[in-house]
């Protein structure tokens, strides 16, 4: 990952947070995946060299029975 997309992934979040915050005055609105579906994720890019979404990786070890 170059540092131009980590700059981007941040601010994304950032804009959540930001706009969560705006609408209701907390961060009730942001969503933030367990810790576990960050590990696989970059599990999985290291070994394939693909980088999925969290939600697309959250999604597939519900498939596979994970449950936070």
């Amino acid at each position: 990952m170059t540092k131009s997309n980590k700059i981007t992934e941040k601010y994304s979040v950032m804009n959540h947070v930001y706009t969560s915050i705006r609408k209701y005055g907390d961060i009730r609105d942001v969503y933030i995946p367990h810790s576990s579906v960050f590990y696989i994720r970059s599990l999985i890019e290291r070994d394939t060299g693909v980088r999925y979404t969290l939600k697309h990786v959250e999604e597939a070890m519900k498939a596979e029975g994970w449950t936070d």
